[in-house]
């Protein structure tokens, strides 16, 4: 079964009507399962994992192999109501593919099918990840000891769309892709009192402003002004009503670097201030961090040179080099773990990724597919590094 563009199409479509939050894509990986049931089996080995019941692993056996390059897709959706007024819109309420995992999936797809009628020289392993968004899926896989035995993988690549670039561009970067993003939770314990007796209390919340301001200041004077750190409250809780003296609040964030040597230092930072507090307030300061999976993209440097020296010479494919981002992707703790490459594929969407009029292109998904098949058949006739 040799997948024509149209085919390719239909399937990305249908994976847009079926969209799963993380660790819930059951509808997804049986629908994989089913389109990859339909390539030639003659080269193919299927894994499964009991404990990561949606994944979905694909071995292709290679000829004569001397190496196994792994190729990831993640598979989960987004909790947002789709706008776009599609007929193949989305049919999961609140749930939608607004970060085009439906595109990624159907490259995978394309890639796979390809080499399932052309046997590759070394063997590929396919990882159709569950959790990107949420639960770091690509850790859990990781940690089970997915890539392990015929299965292991010895460099990594993987795609994210993108809606700035044009459709079909490749974009690419040696260094950090995205930044690794890490979740810190900050519980505030003073003394709760009323009103009218501020002296009798101690208020959470004038302690929780004082750490707001203290916290910015991280960036602001604490890094080098060329180096890239972010950290975000967006959410703050305390009090009852108006004239009760909160003595508790809790904050919610995010810390984003380019490094994971900048988000160790950031974390270490707000603990140095909220110990600093803890003694100007006679107060207790508890503060959590979640990292999980979403560790900084870091580009391997051999293969990335290997990767954007192919896009930059193949007359088929528009390449462009890209600036880092501050978003995250948890293919960043695979490829900590593993050598690898992430890139874009351009989609050229009117809608922003995650919004609920993200509509991409859907002329990339054989450029992709393109694009990858060409640079995978090259390095398998490389010498190993």
């Amino acid at each position: 079964m040799v997948l024509t563009e149209e085919q390719l199409i239909r399937i990305r479509r249908h994976l847009h009507t079926i969209p799963e939050l993380s660790m819930k894509e059951v509808k997804t990986h049986s629908y994989l399962f089913e389109v990859i049931k339909q390539f030639d089996q003659t080269n193919l080995e299927i894994k499964e994992l009991p404990e990561l019941p949606t994944a979905l692993l694909v071995l292709v056996k290679g000829s004569n192999p001397k190496r196994n390059l792994g190729y990831r897709c993640d598979m989960d959706a987004l909790p947002v109501t789709e706008k776009n007024g599609l007929d193949y819109a989305s049919k999961t309420p609140g749930v939608m593919h607004a970060c085009g995992h439906d595109i990624h999936m159907t490259v995978g797809l394309g890639i796979l099918n390809y080499f399932s009628e052309h046997q590759p020289i070394d063997n590929l392993v396919f990882f159709f990840q569950p959790a990107e968004e949420a639960d770091s899926g690509g850790k859990v896989a990781y940690d089970l000891g997915a890539f392990t035995g015929k299965f292991h993988v010895d460099e990594f690549y993987g795609l994210h769309d993108n809606a700035q670039l044009k459709t079909g561009v490749i974009g690419c970067r040696n260094g950090t892709l995205f930044a690794g993003t890490t979740e810190v939770n900050v519980t505030i314990k003073g003394e709760s009192g009323h009103a009218a007796y501020p002296h009798l209390a101690n208020d959470a919340v004038v302690i929780a402003a004082n750490f707001i301001q203290q916290v910015q200041t991280v960036i602001s004077r604490s890094i080098d002004p060329i180096k890239c750190g972010v950290i975000t409250f967006g959410k703050m809780e305390a009090g009852v009503i108006r004239n009760v003296i909160a003595g508790t609040a809790r904050l919610e964030g995010t810390i984003r670097g380019l490094t994971q040597d900048m988000i160790e230092f950031i974390r270490q930072r707000i603990k140095e201030i909220a110990e600093g507090l803890e003694k100007s307030f006679n107060c207790e300061i508890l503060v959590e961090y979640n990292q999980g999976g979403y560790y900084p993209v870091e580009n391997n440097p051999v293969l990335t040179k290997c990767f954007i020296n192919y896009m930059k010479n193949n007359s088929q494919v528009t390449f462009e080099e890209t600036e880092p981002k501050m978003t995250g992707e948890d293919f960043g703790y695979l490829i900590n773990k593993i050598p690898g490459t992430m890139f874009w594929l351009g989609v050229d969407s009117k809608g922003a990724l995650r919004s609920a009029d993200f509509l991409p292109h859907e002329a990339a998904i054989k450029k992709g597919i393109d694009a990858m098949v060409g640079f995978l058949n090259y390095r398998m006739d490389l010498e190993e590094d």
